[in-house]
């Protein structure tokens, strides 16, 4: 249950973190909304986790999860470069949250 807690975490970072975009500086209500309740639901989620997970992983995996996330969504929505280098650093996260997994 931990791990299911950690992964619906780290998509609602992704949430609060492209909704920090479109608030444009907390000026804009809706999305200013949306992204801090993202980021309560996230947050609890995560010290959710923390209860059965080790602390550095579950932060691990969790910043690792918002950070592949939102560079997809960046590149997906906002037309930012992918660029070799780039995609084989996201890949490289990725790896990473995978290996924590597995040595958990």
């Amino acid at each position: 249950m931990a791990w299911t807690a950690l992964f619906i975490a780290g998509l609602f970072e992704i949430i609060w973190a492209l909704g920090l975009k479109y608030s444009q500086g907390f000026s804009k209500p809706l999305p200013s909304v949306i992204t801090i309740a993202a980021m309560f639901v996230s947050f609890y989620l995560l010290s959710y986790s923390m209860k059965t997970l080790p602390m550095g992983t579950a932060y691990a995996v969790w910043t690792g999860i918002g950070a592949t996330g939102i560079f997809i969504c960046g590149v997906i929505f906002l037309s930012e470069p992918l660029t070799l280098v780039r995609g084989l650093s996201v890949l490289l996260i990725a790896a990473g949250i995978a290996g924590l997994k597995i040595a958990g």
